[in-house]
Order: structure tokens, then C-alpha cells, then sequence
């Protein structure tokens, strides 16, 4: 029974970024109820798995959801959705609203089978300007978004993305938090609402207010760039025999880090290390040569004096040593759980620890169609239309498992 109990989400998105979002709602128990093509959400396809449509990828952003087939560009297809939408809270989608629009599926249409309905979509740019209509993924929202010019500014290498979908993620995240907000207006007000969240804007946002420093003012007071992002040293420090993350920020911690090698008077003869704006300037030197004093210990040796100090670290992980992080298995951060088709797998659990409505996995990720008469049965179909929405092509189902 988490905090959305009894909400209804028809959840239309595919790839990452919204069934990232709609899992967090579902985690959080509301009803979602995945509507694919056919064909099925594509990332069915992606990474290895045990079964066909069942990969790593669409299991971890897919958990907690019920799986209806229906062909949208059918007649009967979309018939059947807006019967589905008389009993839903809030349908999320990130196709772009112009494709939406020609299923005949336009916020218009929706509104008119249920009235307070909240219809939210996820997609690349805001409906006001010039970008409008133009097609989206992850990879062009990181460059239109800074994201390749900051990584060039500290590496040889060039302009690159980020090695995850970041944008699909934090707007997923954006997009979570519309919806719940959107959700508490309606309880309020009794009034449901159209909510856009653009990738474009939303990631500019994130990005931009660490970087316009002094672009902030009209006129400018400097180039922008916040110096302690853009050096090249910051990254995790090499030790003798590994790496380790770590980081010296405030006075107490340089002054410590200092102390700690026996050079306490460094701190307060070294005019760059005076204050976090002069810190700022040199920032570059600073950590060049913290990153030199690095190299002369064991990672181990290193945690012991970092943590006698009271200095921030964490451990540098890989793919594999992350499941094994002691804090993590704690916590039980890394379930088990076993899917009635694809047998044991991994599932991360919900991050947030709550005293009342604790979020958790309501279900296991579905099927392709796993749930098409289930539902199509609660929206208030009759067996005989359901086996006719069937027989025409504009809905299926799993096959027994």
C-alpha cells in the first residue's frame, strides 16, 4: 500500500526515460498499466535475457507494471484506450504531441472520456518554440545541453556523452514529480490538467545553473564556469595500487588533509588555500597536486587517513564490485526476487525510506500483453469484444507462460 494506492496510470512511453518515471510510480503503488504496440517497447530487444522481450534493460525499468497490447492506429485500438482512460488518473506518454495528435489521441481527446484526467507528457522540446516537432533522444538533448562541451573543456579527448541516459533519467525524474504535484492539484481542486515536460529545458536547467556563474548578471561578470567542475583533476584520485574518490571542500577538510600529512602550517601559509573563493581560483593547481600526494599510498592505507581525519571518501566501484558494496547489501539495496518466466534476477529497490508508505516492487516487470484481457475486462469490455479487438488485430495477448 504505497502512497499512490488507487491511482491509475495508463503509461504509453517506451525506451528509457518514461518507463523510468512510470516504475517510480508504480514502486510508489500506483496502477500502471503499459500500453504497447504489437511490436512491444523496443527496449524489449536490448541485452541479453532469458527469454525473448525479456532483456536486462526493459526488466529494470519496467518492474511494477501490467502489460496491455493494443494497436493505437487502429479504430478499435483506440477505442479501447479511451474506454481504459474513463478509469484513469493520468496517462504519460513521450512520443512527440504532434504524433499523439494524429492517433487522435491529443489532450482534447482524453479530457473528453474523462474530464479531471492529468496528461502528462515527456518529450524534447517546449510547444512554444522553434524545436517544437523536431524528434529527440537522449544522446542530442546531452549535446544541445552543455553536457560534450563541458567534457571537453577537462579532457584531450574531445566533446562525448556521458556513458548513461542521464537526460532520459533526470527528466524521468522531473517528470515524477509533475505528475505527483499535478496529482495533489487535483485533489484540491478537482481539476485535471495537460503537463509537458520538454528534455530540452529540463536538462538545460540542471546543467546551466552550475555553470552560468557570472552570465548570471546582465551585464556578464565573467565567462561562466564553475572552476572546481572544469579541472581536469577532478576525478577520482589514483593511488598506489587503485583509486578512490575523494574530496576536500570545505576549510575544516583542507585544513585537516593538511594536518593529517604533518604539514599544518600549510594551510595557513599558503595564501591559496585561504578561503573557498581563493580555493576556487587555483582550484586546478590545488588538485593537480592533492592528486600527486594520492599516488604515494594504498587505496587502503588511504581510506584509514581520510577517515582519522574526518575527510569525505567513497569507494571506486565497478560494475561488479557495486554489488558487492557492504552499505548496500546493509540495506538490502540490490532484492532478489524470482520472475514467474525468467526465473532469479537483481532488482535495485526504491531509494527513499519512508516511516508509513514504504515504495516497493508491486509486481514483477510483464509480459508482452501479459494483462490485455484483465484489463480491457476491468475497463468494462465484454469477453465477446475483447475477443473481437483480437481477432481484428487491434489488441493481443501473452501466451500462457
Amino acid at each position: 500500500m504505497g502512497p499512490l494506492s488507487g491511482i491509475r496510470i495508463l503509461d504509453l512511453t517506451t525506451v528509457m526515460m518514461g518507463p523510468s518515471a512510470t516504475q517510480m510510480l508504480g514502486d510508489m503503488g500506483a496502477d500502471v498499466i503499459k500500453v504497447e504496440s504489437p511490436a512491444g517497447d523496443p527496449v524489449r530487444l536490448i541485452g541479453p535475457g532469458r527469454s525473448p522481450g525479456m532483456g536486462g534493460l526493459f526488466l529494470n525499468a519496467n518492474g511494477s507494471k501490467r502489460s496491455v497490447v493494443l494497436d493505437l492506429k487502429s479504430k478499435g485500438g483506440r477505442a479501447a484506450l479511451l474506454k481504459m482512460a474513463e478509469g484513469a488518473d493520468v496517462i504519460a506518454y513521450n512520443i512527440r504531441p504532434q504524433a499523439m495528435a494524429r492517433l487522435g489521441l491529443a489532450y482534447e481527446d482524453l479530457r473528453a472520456a474523462r474530464p479531471d484526467i492529468i496528461y502528462a507528457g515527456m518529450f524534447g522540446y517546449g510547444q512554444n518554440g522553434p524545436y517544437a516537432a523536431r524528434p529527440a533522444y537522449d544522446d542530442l538533448i546531452q549535446g544541445a545541453s552543455l553536457i560534450p562541451w563541458l567534457i571537453a573543456q577537462v579532457s584531450e579527448e574531445g566533446p562525448r556523452y556521458v556513458p548513461s541516459a542521464i537526460a532520459d533519467r533526470i527528466v524521468g525524474l522531473a517528470a515524477v514529480g509533475a505528475i505527483c504535484a499535478a496529482l495533489v492539484h487535483r485533489a484540491k481542486s478537482g481539476e485535471g490538467q495537460r503537463v509537458d515536460v520538454p528534455m530540452f529545458e529540463t536538462l538545460v536547467s540542471v546543467i546551466a545553473a552550475d555553470h552560468l556563474g557570472g552570465l548570471t548578471f546582465d551585464p556578464p561578470l565573467d565567462g561562466g564556469g564553475y572552476p572546481r567542475l572544469l579541472t581536469k583533476h577532478r576525478r577520482p584520485y589514483r593511488t598506489s595500487d587503485g583509486y578512490i574518490c575523494a574530496l576536500l571542500y570545505n576549510d575544516k577538510q583542507w585544513r585537516s588533509f593538511y594536518a593529517a600529512l604533518g604539514r599544518a602550517e600549510a594551510f595557513d601559509s599558503d595564501p591559496r588555500l585561504r578561503n573557498m573563493g581563493t580555493r576556487n581560483s587555483h582550484i586546478n593547481d590545488l588538485y593537480g597536486e592533492v592528486a600527486e600526494i594520492f599516488r604515494h599510498r594504498t587505496t587502503a592505507e588511504w581510506e584509514t587517513f581520510l577517515e582519522a581525519a574526518d575527510i569525505p571518501f567513497a569507494p571506486f566501484h565497478d560494475l561488479h564490485s557495486i554489488l558487492e558494496d557492504p552499505h548496500l547489501d546493509a540495506i538490502g539495496f540490490f532484492g532478489q526476487e524470482t520472475h514467474p518466466t525468467e526465473g532469479a534476477i537483481r532488482r535495485m529497490q526504491p531509494a527513499s525510506t519512508w516511516s508509513q508508505t514504504q515504495p516497493e516492487a508491486t509486481r514483477p516487470a510483464p509480459r508482452l500483453g501479459e494483462h490485455t484481457r484483465q484489463v480491457l475486462s476491468e475497463a468494462g469490455l465484454s469477453e465477446g469484444e475483447i475477443d473481437a479487438l483480437i481477432a481484428q488485430g487491434a489488441a493481443s495477448g501473452a501466451a500462457a507462460a
